[in-house]
């Protein structure tokens, strides 16, 4: 794959990663499906990736004043417990078996956004 593609797939990861929406879910994608990557090598660049995106939106998101920090750190906390499991269970599961589990994943979550209804 041409380096402009994998620019390009970085690019439109951190804008969605930076506005909350999972930019990670394209770069997995891109790296799995594109690059042909194994699932676990992927997700493990996704996270590298998601580590400085993730620290450039919380200052910005909070110079902004648009974090509620009650809210957050209860999150993040219990998002950090999460992360430690599910990397723990990973191990367990092959390449095909995560791939699927994240596809049905992408499935789920995108057709709750298609069809829940906005506030």
């Amino acid at each position: 794959m041409s380096g402009i593609y994998i620019a390009a797939a970085g690019i439109v990861s951190g804008i969605l990663g930076a506005m909350g929406m999972g930019g990670g879910g394209v770069l997995v994608i891109v790296l799995t499906v594109f690059c042909n990557y194994e699932q676990t090598l992927a997700q493990g660049i996704n996270l590298i990736f998601f580590v400085p995106c993730a620290v450039v939106a919380i200052i910005i998101y909070s110079y902004k004043k648009l974090i509620d920090w009650k809210i957050a750190i209860p999150f993040s906390v219990m998002g950090c417990i999460g992360a430690v499991v599910g990397s723990y269970l990973t191990s367990y599961f092959d390449n095909k078996t995560l791939s699927v589990i994240f596809g049905i994943m992408l499935l789920v979550i995108g057709l709750k956004e298609l069809f829940s209804k906005t506030k």
